[in-house]
């Protein structure tokens, strides 16, 4: 057990901040129970203890201006990548934006409590311009709360910690497999969620040529933007589109016919927002409903030009 915590004492900061930038860089590393241990380990070593968090919050820093400059760089693409990187299910940019505009940067703070929310966060303070110096400022406050949070609860229960630590130290190889066994089998539960989902949003986009065919035709589709209302004041709408939410009738749908041709676009991955519309219509009795392939990109990116609101 000594050895251990002489392990700890020694390489601890560089093992938590290598953990903790793979956590908030996107990769599925399970930064808090290292900070845990760590915690319960050197909780009589103020030095090290105090080391411990310097360095969770400089890998916070770090990984966190990585995404600070991919959101400056790339803009509201990045939004789209990180969503695809994600294991969690896309929920997508929508709930991010809403979230996001309803606290303001403050969100940097709290952020890391919402699941798959830090870096979305970080690349939305971006978008929206929150100074370097701000973003900085809240960045190490947000990850000093969260990380020292998880080294303070290690030294609180480190007795309960050693016990456990002694255990595993007891039955050796078999702890080890254990904890690899339970690390693959939360990437495979989430790694399946996302496989579900994709699943479900399967069905028949409409292209961005197609659309205009329509639009150009006698027969007009109702094209309806479940995206954010802020995002349609700041980046403007597809001309004569709708605002709609995801998983609400818009008024004007209930007296049409349900042969009715709708379009519906959004700003996420996969059309992951504009696909829950679509299955939304179609269980109001709606036949043709198509998402935009590409969402609110692919119109801009084909150089079609938005109605500013």
């Amino acid at each position: 057990m000594q050895q251990l915590v002489h392990l700890v004492a020694l390489y601890g900061p560089l093992l938590i901040f290598v953990a903790v930038f793979c956590d908030e860089i996107g990769l599925p590393v399970p930064s808090l129970p290292i900070l845990v241990v760590a915690g319960a380990l050197l909780w009589t070593d103020h030095f090290a203890f105090t080391a411990v968090i310097v360095a969770a919050v400089a890998a916070t820093l770090s990984a966190d201006l990585i995404w600070y400059w991919a959101g400056k760089r790339f803009g509201r693409r990045i939004l789209s990548i990180l969503c695809r990187i994600s294991l969690s299910p896309d929920s997508c940019v929508r709930q991010t934006e809403t979230l996001f505009n309803k606290i303001g940067f403050w969100s940097l703070i709290f952020a890391r409590y919402v699941p798959a929310f830090t870096n979305l966060a970080v690349a939305m303070a971006a978008i929206a311009r929150v100074p370097v110096g701000l973003f900085l400022a809240l960045n190490v406050i947000g990850g000093l709360l969260y990380y020292g949070a998880a080294v303070a609860v290690g030294a609180i229960f480190h007795h309960a910690m050693t016990d456990i630590l002694n255990t595993m130290a007891t039955f050796g190889a078999i702890s080890l497999v254990a904890i690899a066994s339970a690390f693959a089998l939360y990437i495979l539960i989430r790694w399946w969620e996302r496989v579900v989902f994709a699943r479900r949003l399967r069905m028949d986009r409409i292209t961005v040529e197609e659309l205009i065919n329509l639009i150009e035709g006698d027969n007009k589709p109702i094209i309806l933007d479940v995206r954010s209302a802020e995002s349609r004041q700041r980046d403007g709408a597809i001309p004569g589109s709708l605002s709609a939410h995801p998983e609400a009738m818009h008024p004007q749908l209930k007296d049409l016919p349900p042969d009715t041709e709708i379009i519906i676009y959004c700003a996420c991955p996969n059309e992951a927002t504009a696909a829950i519309a679509t299955l939304h219509l179609k269980r109001a009795g709606f036949k043709k409903i198509r998402p935009l392939l590409g969402g609110i990109e692919a119109w801009t990116t084909a150089g079609r030009k938005l109605e500013m609101m």
